[in-house]
Order: C-alpha cells, then sequence, then structure tokens
C-alpha cells in the first residue's frame, strides 16, 4: 500500500531524515547535500506533495518578501516605465535575488491615505522599499512611527529612513556647469511638485544667486508627459531666449533636445543642455547626454543593506548617496 504523504513528516519517514532537512531540502538549502535533496524532491514530486508556504511564513514570522511599491500621488508622477525606475527596479531585484527573497512590486495612486499602513499591516512582506516620495511625505511619517522596516528613496529628511543623492548639490554642478561654459539664460526644465525636484530647482537657484546671474525662465515640465503632443514644442517656442537648460531627469532633457532639434536649435553650439539621472540612453543619444549621475547599483544595495538592517530590528539610520557630472556632448 503506499504511504500517504501529507505533512514533512510523512516525507521524513519515507526518506528516514528529520522533518528539518525535508524542510531545508524542499526550500533548496545548499546545506544538504544534493543526494538527500534529490531524495526529497522525488518523494515529494512522486505524491503531489506542496509546502503551505502560508502556513510557513506565520510557523517563521517571516515572508521572505519585500515590498517595493511606486506612489503616484503627484501631479508630474514618473510612468513605472521610466528608464529610471526600470534600472533601479531590475538592481533591487538582483540584490533580493542573491539574498534568496522575493520582491512584490506594485504602483499605487493614492485615493486614501491608508494604502501604505494596509501593505505594512498585511502579513505579506517583511519589510517595504517606497520608491519616490511623491506628495505622500505626510502618510511616510505616520507609518514610519509604528512600522520600522520602512525605507524610502527620496530627498534626506528626519521623518523616516531614507536612501537618496543630494539634489541640491545635483542641481548646483549642473548649473555651475552651464554658467562656466558662458551660459547666462538658462532655463530649468520640471515641475517642483515632489520633495526630490524640489532640492533640483534649489540648487539651479543657488548657483544663479552665488554667480550674480539673473534665473532663466523656468519650463513646467511634468517627469510623465506626452513626447508625441506638441507640448515641448509650444514651450520651447515660448522661449527662444534660452542658452542653456538644466532638466530634472533624463528623459526631460533627451526629449527637449528633440523638441529644440525641430526647431532649428542646435545642441550644444544653440543650447546646452543637462539632464539628470544618467539613465542608460543618456549615453546613446544624438548628441550624447551630459547629465548629473544618481549610481543606481549603489543606491539599490544601499536600500536593501538598510532595508535588511531595519527588520533585524536595527535603528539603521537614512544615507546619502553622492552625485557626479558625466560630461558627454550636449554641454
Amino acid at each position: 500500500m503506499t504511504a500517504r504523504v501529507k505533512t514533512l513528516a510523512d516525507i521524513a519517514q519515507i526518506a528516514g531524515v528529520t522533518t528539518a532537512t525535508v524542510s531545508r531540502a524542499l526550500s533548496g538549502n545548499l546545506r544538504i547535500s544534493s543526494a538527500t535533496r534529490q531524495r526529497v524532491l522525488d518523494i515529494a514530486d512522486s505524491h503531489g506533495f506542496q509546502i503551505n508556504q502560508t502556513a510557513r511564513n506565520l510557523r517563521l514570522g517571516r515572508t521572505d518578501s519585500i515590498g517595493v511599491v511606486i506612489p503616484l500621488g503627484h501631479e508630474s508622477a514618473q510612468r513605472v516605465s521610466d528608464p529610471f525606475y526600470t534600472a533601479l527596479i531590475g538592481q533591487l531585484m538582483d540584490g533580493l535575488a542573491n539574498r534568496e527573497q522575493a520582491m512584490l512590486l506594485s504602483a499605487v495612486t493614492p485615493h486614501d491615505s491608508a494604502w501604505l499602513a494596509n501593505l505594512s499591516r498585511s502579513g505579506r512582506v517583511d519589510g517595504i522599499v517606497v520608491l519616490c516620495q511623491s506628495d505622500q511625505d505626510p502618510v511616510l511619517r505616520k507609518v514610519a512611527r509604528t512600522y520600522q522596516p520602512l525605507v524610502v528613496w527620496g530627498e534626506t529628511t528626519d521623518g523616516y529612513c531614507s536612501v537618496g543623492t543630494d539634489n541640491q548639490l545635483g542641481g548646483r554642478i549642473a548649473t555651475e556647469h552651464l554658467l562656466a561654459l558662458g551660459r547666462r539664460r538658462i532655463a530649468f526644465a520640471g515641475m517642483t511638485d515632489i520633495p526630490e525636484l524640489v532640492g533640483r530647482h534649489a540648487g539651479y537657484l543657488a548657483a544663479h544667486a552665488a554667480a550674480g546671474v539673473a534665473v532663466g525662465a523656468h519650463i513646467p515640465v511634468p517627469l510623465a508627459f506626452d513626447p508625441e503632443s506638441p507640448f515641448l514644442d509650444t514651450l520651447i517656442a515660448a522661449h527662444p531666449e534660452i542658452d542653456g537648460i538644466v532638466a530634472a531627469s533624463d528623459v526631460i532633457a533627451i526629449h527637449l533636445i528633440r523638441a529644440l532639434a525641430r526647431h532649428g536649435r542646435r545642441v550644444p553650439e544653440d543650447v546646452a543642455v543637462v539632464g539628470y539621472d544618467d539613465v542608460s540612453l543618456a549615453a546613446h543619444t544624438t548628441p550624447s547626454l551630459t547629465t548629473v549621475r544618481q549610481d543606481l547599483t549603489i543606491a539599490a544595495a544601499t536600500l536593501l543593506e538598510l532595508v535588511f538592517r531595519r527588520i533585524a530590528g536595527e535603528d539603521a539610520p537614512s544615507a546619502r548617496i553622492s552625485v557626479q557630472l558625466i560630461k558627454r556632448q550636449s554641454a
């Protein structure tokens, strides 16, 4: 008569090993010999045995999953398909895979203030990484008061653990570069509706003040916009005086370069352009894009280090990543 297999103990009895060994073998633990792992897997397969993962997680008090959430609350919210997000998410996914952890990825359009608290209480994840503060700073502060393993990518703040670059410094060095090239009618292209962009714009203003140069036009380009619309062409046509642009992101910069070309304005001869992020496309545009680099490899590693330290109960502090001006052909 074929033995009935419903529990780990049933498999252990057939395999002649302990229940703990069966559990480790089924989870792929490399400390179990390959022969034992294969024998356990063969028994499980032949009896159609599946681990009750929910029960296992409840027993162990962990899910081996990290929630990665993109809030899309502000007017100029980046699309999740933006090269910046796809690169950062890819780096996070690689880092989690190396730790044998899963990612629960979601983009949220907040309709109420409970979206983050609901995830933190759901029992689906061990910790949460939020990519971009959006307009959700009060929500982040509230949840952080009671939920330890929360780390946010964005502007440094005292209200919660955050990782980000010095956006004011980044905006300043981008502007100083254009001023050093002799440009005196420099526009800032981007919204100022999230903390990171506020910082970049503040750096742009500070560089002008230090140089004693009047601030140029503000071109209010959302991070998410339809590049096929006449929106950018209208903005470019409205500002024929500009000779430089500090863009709030590389995507904005790349599309502005194309709009300038449609208006017969050469980059960098007529208008020098500096982006922000250094996404992979930046080096391959024509002309290649001068930009402020945020090192996303370091960013992802730092986000994960801090969230796992906080999962372990450590009150890990916020971290700031250095920025670097990458000089290419556009400025």
